[in-house]
């Protein structure tokens, strides 16, 4: 049986995207990939930028960043949010395949895939070119900054549950009812996701599915070595804490050899 595409889910996944991660994640790790991009004098390159949530912030910190994503929904987000940032002439936003980057040899000091977005790589292959594809780009010396979320494959699997609610800024009442599916021998975790957005007596409603593969801590380190980086350092937290099998965040730091 084939292995489903990670990048299906995220062109409708768009219009919800800002307003679920605000309710999870927030804009924690975001202080984290700013310093790291200070540390860096080159551009930096942000893989699966979607909707601009990290990009902005570090082209506004000064950063010069480009940012791709395969979703012309998620990048629609991420221009408006950078024509309001008055940074636009730090930062450039390309639609295209992180398995291909379309950039030349060797343009970036620092490649950012944060908050689990290597997991979306569903399939070994798509894995492997990406790894190549990122080391073809980064200069020698340069960062690869790895962010896993460590925890999908300990969710439970349930159908049908009401996991989020609230409004958005337009007042609009907006539900998210959710089910999760487990392939444990594949490593792989299923969000079949319904958005519904309610405002006075009109409704609508979306249904996509999202799939997660996910990789041990050793397991990813050996395939960013095999691709031409030395990892350097394995972090617990955005804080730069030490990593443990137990820790919420499990961030890898690689050095182009």
């Amino acid at each position: 049986m084939s292995v489903r595409d990670g990048a299906s889910g995220w062109d409708e996944y768009a219009a919800f995207y800002d307003w679920e991660n605000a309710r999870t994640l927030g804009r924690r790790d975001v202080p984290f990939w700013r310093r790291l991009a200070r540390q860096v004098d080159a551009p930096v390159l942000e893989l699966g930028c979607g909707t601009g949530r990290i990009l902005v912030p570090l082209a506004r910190g000064g950063a010069c960043v480009t940012g791709i994503d395969r979703s012309e929904p998620m990048l629609a987000f991420a221009r408006r949010r950078l024509r309001r940032s008055r940074a636009a002439d730090r930062a450039a936003i390309v639609r295209g395949d992180i398995r291909h980057l379309p950039f030349r040899p060797r343009s970036f000091g620092l490649v950012m895939a944060p908050y689990g977005m290597l997991q979306s790589l569903t399939r070994e292959r798509d894995l492997h070119d990406t790894l190549a594809s990122v080391a073809r780009v980064c200069r020698k010396g340069a960062i690869f900054g790895i962010d896993l979320v460590p925890d999908l494959p300990r969710w439970s699997e349930y159908r049908n549950r009401l996991t989020l609610r609230g409004r958005d800024r337009t007042g609009a009442a907006i539900t998210l009812r959710e089910s999760v599916r487990q392939d444990p021998r594949r490593g792989l975790t299923t969000f079949d996701q319904e958005y519904t957005r309610r405002q006075g007596r009109r409704g609508e409603s979306r249904n996509f599915s999202l799939t997660f593969r996910t990789l041990s801590v050793d397991q990813m380190a050996s395939r960013v070595r095999d691709a031409g980086f030395a990892v350097k350092a394995v972090l617990g937290d955005y804080a730069g804490g030490p990593w443990d099998a137990r820790a919420d965040v499990w961030i890898i730091l690689a050095r182009r050899c």
